[in-house]
């Protein structure tokens, strides 16, 4: 590559749960002899999409071109952590071709593209575009208030909804700011309830972008990289809920941290995480669990009452250490009742 050209950047955006960690592990898998870097962003101390993705790294993608952070938000910490992140891929002895980054579910994509314009990096980078990912099964059950006309009458019944919920406001933004939309577990959505995500979403867009079906993250590289889109020049075209505003805030959500001894019943871990959906409204839970006998650690990841798990490698020479990063909404989060309905 010349020196002198801009480095492409994909920033991939999404709402919790929605696929956005394995759509990297499969364009790290795939990147068709592309160099590529990543910059993840958790929400909490806790990183675990970053190790995640660490465990396929490649000699296309090596463990060091894999940075995260977790002090917050990026588009919020833009000085103190973005910047200094965006340098030291770019000062990698060998400059990646491509960079990924994975924003963190609740971050607003169009603060994150106005950072693209800092003196420090804006000769140096573009933006290829934003992908949004989308739940097509949750968008499809209507879980993101597409209709007005619905939202008015809810309104209307309810003194105590005079606003859209944060969520809605986040997965908009999101769906606004993008060039393209992937709707994810197309699989479990069925071809009705891709068509039914797709009709909201089009409701949605201030633009016509393509939305693509994908299952298990599986989407040809050459379909989202390579876009050109450079989007720090096209913020007029991505509306947001917050435009005009200096900043943005995410006191909206609370996570909480649980340590955990070794778990001997894999299923009652998963009805616990389960009940707390429902009894605590707790949006997500990931993290890592040491099982009783078992060698490898065991990844669980959830999205509402939606619980996943699988052993993914051995914990060789890391310290077997249960660890669960519990988020919802502030107000609604009650760290007492989340450590005591995982305390099996």
């Amino acid at each position: 590559m010349n020196s002198l050209a801009k480095v492409p950047v994909t920033v991939v955006t999404g709402f919790l749960g929605s696929g956005k960690t394995t759509l990297i592990r499969h364009l790290i898998t795939n990147a068709n002899g592309k160099k590529l870097a990543v910059l993840v962003n958790e929400f909490g101390s806790e990183g675990v999409d970053g190790e995640i993705l660490k465990t396929c790294a490649d000699a296309n993608c090596p463990e060091e071109n894999i940075v995260e952070l977790a002090n917050g938000c990026i588009c919020c910490t833009v000085a103190d952590d973005f910047i200094p992140a965006m340098e030291q891929l770019l000062s990698r002895p060998v400059r990646p071709d491509h960079i990924l980054i994975e924003t963190s579910g609740l971050a607003l994509p169009k603060p994150l593209l106005k950072a693209f314009d800092w003196p420090e990096i804006r000769s140096r980078i573009t933006v290829d575009g934003v992908i949004a990912l989308a739940d097509a099964e949750a968008v499809a059950a209507g879980r993101f208030a597409p209709d007005p006309v619905a939202v008015d009458a809810q309104r209307a019944a309810d003194d105590n909804i005079d606003h859209e919920t944060p969520l809605s406001e986040v997965f908009e933004d999101q769906i606004a700011c993008a060039d393209i939309v992937l709707l994810t577990k197309a699989d479990l959505a069925g071809a009705e309830g891709v068509d039914a995500a797709k009709a909201v979403i089009a409701a949605e867009m201030p633009r016509r972008v393509p939305v693509l079906p994908i299952v298990d993250g599986a989407v040809d590289a050459r379909v989202i990289l390579g876009l050109e889109a450079a989007a720090e020049n096209d913020l007029a075209a991505r509306p947001s809920h917050h435009d005009g505003e200096e900043e943005h805030e995410h006191d909206d959500f609370a996570s909480v941290v649980v340590d955990l001894p070794e778990v001997a019943d894999v299923d009652a871990l998963v009805t616990a995480i389960q009940r707390l959906a429902r009894e605590q409204n707790v949006l997500r839970v990931k993290g890592y669990i040491a099982v009783a006998g078992k060698p490898m650690r065991l990844l669980v990841q959830s999205v509402g009452e939606r619980v996943r798990h699988q052993f993914d490698k051995p914990w060789n020479a890391s310290p077997r250490q249960s660890k669960l990063v519990v988020i919802g909404e502030q107000g609604d989060i009650d760290e007492a009742a989340i450590r005591s309905g995982l305390a099996l």
